[in-house]
């Protein structure tokens, strides 16, 4: 178990963006039907605040829930990465949604906060220390043969 790299991170995003862009499909659809099958324009007013809103609220309910029920997202259970307190516990909704706001503090100057890893001596982001969390890496067991 060591904490997780810089490629490893993003290969997981990689994914869960894939997913997490389905059901932001979804949670578009009432929106385009109150637009007549027309896209949510920013200058809709309330509406598009709403719309922006709803699609934070998705992905802040996509990640917290599955940090803090199973301490991964599938695209992490795909790459071996599992999220942890400093005590190896899985992350409670607090310290999920600390490292959910913090994650998007990281990407804010440019991903600085995800590349903070290569220069970090334990190889944590800005949002691992915010949070108190950690991505660390698990191997797959090889079978016996």
């Amino acid at each position: 178990m060591t904490n997780a790299t810089l490629l490893r991170r993003i290969g997981a995003m990689l994914y869960d963006t894939l997913l997490l862009l389905a059901l932001w499909f979804i949670a578009s659809v009432p929106f385009i039907a109150l637009e007549g099958g027309e896209f949510v324009e920013p200058g809709s007013g309330s509406l598009y605040t709403l719309y922006q809103l709803t699609l934070l609220g998705v992905a802040f309910a996509f990640f917290v829930g599955f940090w803090s029920s199973k301490g991964r997202t599938l695209g992490m259970q795909s790459w071996g990465l599992q999220l942890q307190t400093n005590d190896g516990a899985i992350p409670s909704a607090g310290a999920a949604s600390i490292r959910f706001f913090a994650a998007i503090l990281s990407w804010v100057p440019l991903g600085l906060g995800f590349l903070w890893q290569l220069w970090d001596h334990d190889r944590l982001t800005w949002h691992d220390r915010l949070s108190k969390t950690r991505l660390v890496y698990y191997p797959r067991q090889q079978p016996d043969d």
